[in-house]
């Protein structure tokens, strides 16, 4: 009998139910027992799907308030000192100060998970780390799962990926912390066998990168001393293949490997091949990465020769967490109908994985309408006219070589921008969002719904960009956005403008703690079929003599950020969305907007994981961007922004974008990024951010200051823009507005300070 289970479940809610109870809580709108019970509500209507689904083993311990490696950092009570809380007392207002920082004390610092679009907070680690497991934790959880009758499989981040994942504070080696952290988690494992659990999830995603010979030797050592202390060890890797380590994983002593047979269908025969009869080989056949359907038949193809191999010892799951997808495809009642047939969220992966199961155990025929479903849906998105669309292969086609070049280098460039735009000494902006007020999303919903006409929309959301103008004005920044106050997100937004998209209602996924995006469904060609930014920039313009950023999303953050289509190589599509967005540069330009933002905040997160397969992506990433780009005259100044992404490894790649200023993250590492762009000598102009726009601190005069002077070290004055992190749509104007005057209070009086050197 094939056994079936899930390496995690989206934790936000169909709704988005634990980003309004946290956000509420933090408002101090509702007290932390609220918010507790709301918390376990969700984890217990999560679980009782799971088990409806017919899932023999259900993750417990996947849900987390708000990062999965922040929860595992307490349940091993390695919390960094700076913070002064004790392990054994932490409370959830102490949980969220490390992940939200205190007015003392910045956040943990926050980058992506792997290659995706999750953010997960770092661990700090240094010589002195002290490991005091805290098994309460997962206790509460184990005990709340079986009152359900639920077949509890816990699930922790393994200690070889937490420490690598970490960061050390004062360079000494993490390796070194590792039998410490080894003894940590064998309490934990300890306590769990104690409680009679049968089987433990642990996680070594690592596996699948190009990690040092010393960290790949430390695996046997660590799992000989966790086995004999823990229940029966399912050793989960995901994003990619781990048969280059096919031996060292079968001599472990755990008695389960996972495997991600999406990205890497090739290792599940592999390791059928080589695994020692005892163990079970967990196949990941659903793409836990991505919305489109499964071809049952394939799976099936694929399965049945290891299961007649297998036999018991096969377990079916999704390739990864489902922590990635929305998690209800039912809800969409008014998504296009021939789009649907061709997806599933969560809990249509979880109906797949029943019936590959009963395919397996019960033969082809006990599913028979369900695989003609499937066969139907294939053909429909194979065969579907709205797919294809000719016109935007035949441009693709016709692109000229030098099409994604300049027309001049960056300081010919430079003088032609200064000798308009009369910038001074590290000048000022900001990266492009200001607050989504409560009346901004109140419009946007009334306009949605057809209470608010076109015309009363356009007046309400010119108010606010006026707002956001005169506001920037009096704070005497530089280079002046309008806020986006139109924009419901970065890449939706674009999005419900370009053909080749369509859109959910509720395929919200987590992006970190409560902050969530809803993905558009990338299904076909991409084409820009109208402006989608140039009316709101141009009015913008319109209000102020000075300069004003049109504020685009670039083609590889577009490409990132969506449910894209796997029908066709990635680097195709992503040329697609580059020649739309070309356009809108080159009408924005047109139009008078002379300074021209492209973000693209995904730029590193489209890195394939392993290091031999990065030239090919980042030279069609780059040229994209350029193409996106390299239509403007040299007076027109190009701005890209990235964000929570280590940048050391990729400079040569980021330098070949030839933006004219690149705007960075560089406050929770203290600047710690923007030693490798002086390193490297970043050849254009650059702007790190000087605070935290995820934190709702409000940086001092004093902070920024230092911040400003160790950028001053490492990069030229004359090159160096002042702005913060990131954008600023998730904080309020009276944050927004103080820690913008600080931002500038600090530009002015190292301005003067620099006037009189």
């Amino acid at each position: 009998m094939t056994i079936i289970h899930n390496l995690g479940f989206p934790r936000i809610g169909a709704q988005r139910e634990l980003k309004h109870a946290l956000e509420a809580f933090w408002k101090g709108d509702t007290p932390e027992s609220t918010l507790i019970q709301q918390a376990k509500a969700l984890r217990q209507r999560h679980w009782l799907a799971q088990k409806a689904a017919g899932l023999d083993l259900i993750p417990v311990g996947d849900f987390a308030y708000y990062d999965h490696v922040l929860q595992t950092l307490l349940w091993l009570g390695a919390l960094p000192s700076r913070f002064g809380i004790d392990p054994a007392q932490a409370t959830l207002s102490d949980q969220f100060a490390l992940a939200r920082g205190t007015p003392s004390q910045p956040a943990l610092e926050m980058t992506k998970w792997f290659d995706t679009n999750y953010h997960y907070l770092v661990p700090e680690f240094d010589r002195h780390t002290r490991f005091t497991p805290q098994t309460r934790w997962l206790h509460s959880d184990l005990t709340e799962a079986r009152a359900l009758g639920i077949a509890a499989k816990p699930v922790l981040v393994g200690p070889l990926t937490l420490l690598w994942l970490g960061k050390s504070k004062d360079d000494s080696d993490r390796l070194s912390l590792l039998p410490a952290l080894v003894a940590a988690y064998t309490v934990l494992l300890a306590a769990l066998k104690a409680e009679g659990v049968d089987w433990v999830q642990i996680d070594e995603p690592i596996l699948t990168l190009d990690v040092p010979d010393a960290w790949l030797a430390a695996f046997a050592p660590t799992y000989a001393a966790l086995a004999p202390q823990s229940p029966k060890l399912l050793l989960a890797t995901y994003f990619g293949s781990v048969l280059p380590h096919r031996d060292l994983l079968c001599g472990l002593p755990v008695a389960g490997l996972h495997l991600d047979a999406v990205r890497a269908p090739e290792q599940a025969q592999a390791f059928a091949d080589s695994l020692p009869e005892d163990r079970v080989l967990s196949v990941g056949i659903l793409d836990g990465r991505n919305i489109w359907r499964a071809d049952l038949d394939k799976c099936l193809l694929n399965l049945s020769p290891l299961a007649a191999q297998l036999g018991e010892r096969l377990w079916l799951a999704p390739s990864c967490s489902l922590l990635h997808v929305p998690v209800d495809l039912a809800q969409e009642t008014s998504l296009d109908s021939e789009v649907k047939s061709w997806l599933s969220f969560a809990v249509q992966k979880l109906n797949e994985l029943k019936l590959l199961k009963r395919g397996l155990d019960e033969g082809i025929a006990s599913i028979a309408n369900e695989l003609a479903a499937s066969r139907h849906a294939a053909a429909s998105r194979h065969t579907s006219l709205r797919v294809v669309n000719p016109a935007v292969r035949a441009r693709l086609a016709q692109r000229q070589a030098g099409d994604d070049q300049r027309a001049a280098a960056y300081p010919e460039r430079a003088a032609a921008q200064q000798a308009w735009l009369k910038l001074p000494l590290l000048p000022t902006t900001s990266i492009g969002s200001f607050p989504q007020t409560a009346d901004i999303r109140a419009a946007r919903a009334a306009h949605r719904a057809g209470t608010l006409d076109e015309a009363g929309y356009q007046a309400a959301m010119q108010a606010e960009i006026t707002l956001a103008v005169r506001r920037q004005e009096a704070l005497d920044m530089d280079v002046l956005v309008h806020g986006e106050a139109e924009r419901n997100d970065m890449v939706e937004y674009f999005g419900e403008q370009l053909s080749g998209y369509v859109f959910t209602r509720h395929g919200w996924v987590q992006s970190y703690g409560s902050r969530c995006v809803k993905p558009p469904v990338l299904f076909g060609d991409v084409a820009r079929p109208a402006p989608m930014t140039v009316a709101w920039s141009a009015f913008a313009q319109s209000l102020t003599p000075r300069p004003m950023k049109g504020m685009l999303t670039g083609p590889v953050t577009i490409l990132q950020w969506s449910f894209v289509r796997d029908d066709q190589p990635r680097a195709d599509t992503c040329r697609q969305i580059a020649l739309a967005i070309r356009d809108e540069v080159l009408d924005l330009e047109r139009a008078g907007v002379r300074v021209i933002q492209i973000d693209e905040p995904a730029f590193r997160e489209g890195l394939p994981l392993r290091r031999a397969d990065w030239a090919g992506y980042l030279a069609w990433a780059a040229e994209c961007f350029r193409l996106s780009a390299a239509g403007v005259e040299n007076a027109t100044q190009i701005h890209t922004h990235m964000c929570y992404s280590e940048f050391n490894d990729i400079l040569p790649a980021i330098a070949a974008l030839d933006a004219d200023v690149i705007t960075i993250e560089t406050s929770r590492s203290d600047m710690e990024l923007l030693t490798a762009f002086g390193s490297f000598a970043y050849p254009n102009e650059i702007g790190p951010g000087v605070y935290d726009i995820h934190s709702p601190r409000i940086p001092t005069v004093e902070a920024i200051t230092h911040l400003l002077e160790k950028a001053m070290k490492v990069i030229p004055v004359a090159r160096l823009w002042v702005n913060p992190d990131c954008g600023l749509k998730t904080r309020n104007w009276v944050e927004t507005e103080a820690a913008l005057a600080n931002m500038m209070t600090a530009t002015k009086q190292l301005r003067a300070t620099l006037a009189t050197a």
